[in-house]
């Protein structure tokens, strides 16, 4: 060994104890800066990711932007997006919210990341309404979903299934004309009396019951009452969805409300499904879907079977999801028309047409009648039935437009707003049928400019069982009747308000006028 290398070893090991000490700490100090280093990093990198989220009102401690929230939501937030862009950010407690308001964002969502998106943030009050979540609306997308999905699109409601049912939705129809008929002259309350119909067509098609008595409209009114304030429940913004770890106390009773609401149904399903296994098949040619979905349950499949709790949560769906959109859809078409005479008065002409004043109209009639089509579609832009669909919630964090969306988040599309866009549509808070003549527009989802029962994967299952309750309810309203406001009623109120489903804010009250050639077409 060298002098040089022994003086430098002897050095090293006859230094002061502070010298060692110093010796020691420095590889650890140079440990603590690359840690304090990284973790700077880390929370640079936390802050971009949150500073990559769409734009939006700034909030406030701990509940974000909840208290500024607007009850009527679908124009709160259409009103947002004029300040803050087609994409934007609301804090909502712990949850994140995004509002998507535009056709090309929407397409993003819906189409182009469609399964990311096609998942839901299910609701206490869905979790109480919907067995736990368990229906067609709440499941997650996946195997069991798509189980639902094809027992409700493929069997129960396709082409198939919805015309072996038709007698028995022209016997229900026909029922209601032969009431409002009798009521001829008197003030009657349309959404109610549409609402008990489409209700008798859908328990009937469920299990082949109707709902009988004398009091029809205080039957219609009850059961009415219950849908609307669980779709009312369900709209609620709710501290538990906000806050997870408050959901245990409930603390605007949501939950409490909804157990008290649920049984009143599920007593129903329970009577139904017991008194329809008694009976057995009995050899019955023609099946009621309550049959049909007892049979696919005993079949099994061993890979995704359709449980108990399946079978119901379907039969609530169909309850719930089918009755009070449609009747209140055929409500808001009616009032637009008696505030257009011009338009009710086309839509006569065509029927006289088509049916004639000496014949009562049939399904067959309806795809004869473009105009009165043109009057559907655009009822569902100007109050699209879900204005703000049912919200998406993404399987992963993701980019739309450019912005971060964390996985998790709830995602509102303002179909509302699309459908009142003045960048696409001319006068857009005007009932104009006409836009709609060329046919250019479906309900396919294809075009985000318009889609009034949304899109992808997630569209609603019931669209051709609504089209055609729609179409030959309005259709029989309008030839079979003239319609007036009751004496005093100035001005018909078109105002809406909001919820999952949208509602008229004032129900439509009218007085039929028989305008038929024979009262016995009223049999």
């Amino acid at each position: 060994m060298s002098s040089v290398s022994m003086n430098m070893f002897h050095k090293l090991f006859n230094t002061s104890s502070d010298e060692s000490i110093r010796l020691l700490l420095t590889p650890a100090i140079g440990v603590l800066f690359v840690f304090w280093f990284v973790l700077l990093f880390i929370e640079k990198t936390k802050k971009k990711s949150l500073n990559s989220l769409p734009p939006g009102p700034k909030g406030l401690p701990l509940v974000g932007n909840l208290l500024s929230l607007d009850p009527e939501l679908h124009t709160y937030f259409t009103t947002l997006a004029k300040t803050y862009g087609p994409i934007l950010t609301l804090k909502l407690g712990k949850k994140i919210g995004v509002v998507i308001s535009s056709p090309a964002l929407a397409r993003e969502v819906l189409k182009d990341q469609d399964t990311i998106f096609a998942n839901r943030d299910v609701p206490e009050a869905a979790k109480e309404a919907a067995y736990g979540g368990s229906d067609i609306v709440w499941t997650p997308y996946g195997p069991e979903w798509r189980m639902l999905r094809k027992v409700c699109v493929r069997e129960m409601l396709g082409t198939s299934s919805l015309d072996s049912v038709y007698s028995l939705r022209r016997s229900k129809l026909r029922q209601t004309i032969k009431y409002l008929h009798s009521q001829a002259g008197s003030p009657v309350n349309i959404g109610e009396q549409m609402f008990l119909t489409v209700l008798n067509v859908i328990t009937s098609m469920l299990w082949g019951g109707t709902i009988k008595g004398e009091d029809r409209a205080g039957m219609g009114a009850e059961f009415r009452e219950v849908v609307t304030e669980m779709t009312g429940l369900l709209g609620t913004p709710n501290l538990s969805d906000f806050y997870p770890s408050l959901a245990r106390y409930d603390l605007q009773r949501i939950n409490k409300k909804m157990k008290r609401l649920v049984p009143k149904f599920d007593g129903i399903f329970e009577t139904m499904i017991d008194q329809r296994l008694k009976m057995g098949d009995n050899g019955a040619e023609n099946k009621d879907f309550l049959q049909f979905l007892l049979q696919l349950k005993d079949a099994g499949d061993a890979k995704m079977p359709l449980t108990m709790t399946h079978l119901k949560s379907l039969l609530m769906d169909m309850v719930v999801g089918g009755t009070d959109t449609t009747s209140n859809a055929v409500e808001f078409a009616l009032a637009e028309m008696m505030n257009k005479p011009q338009v009710m008065k086309q839509v006569q002409q065509e029927l006289e047409t088509v049916v004639g004043k000496d014949n009562i109209i049939e399904e067959s009639h309806i795809h004869k009648l473009p105009y009165l089509y043109a009057v559907m579609k655009e009822a569902l832009r100007l109050h699209p039935t879900l204005p703000l669909l049912v919200p998406h919630c993404p399987s992963e964090t993701c980019t739309v437009g450019g912005y971060t969306i964390p996985k998790g988040a709830r995602v509102f599309v303002n179909v509302w707003a699309i459908h009142h866009d003045s960048t696409f549509w001319e006068n857009p808070s005007e009932f104009s049928p006409e836009r709609f003549l060329d046919g250019k527009w479906d309900y396919s989802g294809n075009d985000f400019k318009y889609f009034p029962f949304g899109s992808g994967r997630r569209i609603c299952a019931g669209t051709a069982m609504a089209e055609r309750m729609f179409m030959y309810s309005l259709a029989s309203l309008v030839h079979s009747f003239d319609w007036r406001l009751p004496a005093g009623s100035e001005k018909l109120d078109l105002s809406e308000k909001f919820g999952i489903v949208l509602k008229k804010r004032n129900p439509l009250v009218a007085i039929p006028i028989p305008r038929l050639s024979s009262s016995t077409l009223y049999d």
